[in-house]
């Protein structure tokens, strides 16, 4: 039986905690526009803010849907799912309004602090979670899927470049700058990083 909660208390917090995968789901205001839903992985992106917000590292690799529709205004709307592949069943979902904190922006140095033992050259945004919804349904109809490792592919082709390697990654890179329906999303030239004042993008 599903349940509506309050915030996102201890239990909930182990199960976000927990798992390995997330889902994040977005959509521009215009209806013809394009939905967007992306898996994301890599331990230690995600992190519980506190019991209304959450936060994950947004990373270079693919395009910038979700960052363009958190960006446009009057818009933010997001939503993050998790499944209990193992263990009982159970899928959480926050709706909530993002935001995109910048690699320029004077807050991006405090945000960081939450992923220092991931971050990297790759990291181009974060995205801020404030819940408006917590919710939980069954998950009966989710299969048992056994967690083996982390792949490292992603980490290791990012890490072997440097910051100007990746502005230069993104800014070739289509459906970064602007989304599918046009819409602003990856700030392009890559902004330098605010905790980082003498780097170059």
């Amino acid at each position: 039986m599903g349940k509506v909660y309050e915030h996102i208390d201890d239990r909930l917090r182990a199960f976000i905690e927990a798992q390995p995968v997330f889902f994040t789901a977005t959509a521009p205001l215009d209806g013809d526009g394009h939905v967007n839903l992306s898996p994301k992985g890599r331990s230690g992106t995600l992190v519980v803010v506190d019991a209304m917000t959450l936060a994950y590292l947004d990373f270079g690799g693919s395009g910038a849907e979700t960052l363009a529709h958190v960006r446009e205004e009057g818009n933010g709307r997001i939503t993050l799912m998790w499944c209990a592949f193992s263990g009982p069943p159970k899928v959480l979902r926050v709706h909530g309004k993002g935001e995109a904190v910048f690699r320029d922006d004077p807050r991006w140095a405090e945000w960081i602090g939450h992923f220092a033992e991931v971050d990297g050259p790759a990291a181009r945004a974060i995205v801020v979670v404030r819940a408006v919804r917590v919710s939980d349904a069954c998950g009966f109809a989710v299969p048992y899927l056994d967690y083996r490792e982390e792949r490292t592919q992603h980490a290791e082709h990012f890490g072997r470049k440097s910051d100007a390697e990746f502005a230069a990654y993104c800014a070739k890179k289509d459906h970064v700058g602007v989304s599918l329906d046009g819409l602003p999303a990856l700030p392009l030239p890559l902004p330098a990083r605010a905790d980082h004042p003498h780097r170059t993008a």
